[in-house]
């Protein structure tokens, strides 16, 4: 992929969510919310503090990530819809 985030910013591939229920339940597409959980697919090279020093950020391209309901911004990279977050908008990494 050519693209790569600054700073402190990743970007994200949603993960797709069921789509049916556990007790069998075919969820249609107009009833379905966002995935709150993706992969990270590019990482920038980190924040920079006040001194010029860079803090690495804690995530990497692969990790699979839990983020909140209206955080980042959604981009359409190569025909892929994308999310480009702050590194801070990631709630966890899961393991």
């Amino acid at each position: 992929m050519g693209f790569r985030p600054l700073h402190d910013r990743v970007l994200v591939r949603r993960v797709e969510a069921e789509q049916k229920t556990a007790g069998g339940i075919i969820i249609p597409d107009s009833a379905k919310e966002k995935p709150q959980e993706g992969e990270v697919v590019a990482a920038g090279s980190g924040l920079k503090s006040d001194d010029g020093k860079i803090t690495p950020l804690d995530v990497k391209a692969g990790d699979k990530i839990l983020f909140g309901k209206w955080s980042g911004t959604e981009v359409k990279i190569n025909g892929e819809d994308l999310l480009i977050m702050k590194e801070s908008d990631i709630l966890g990494i899961v393991g």
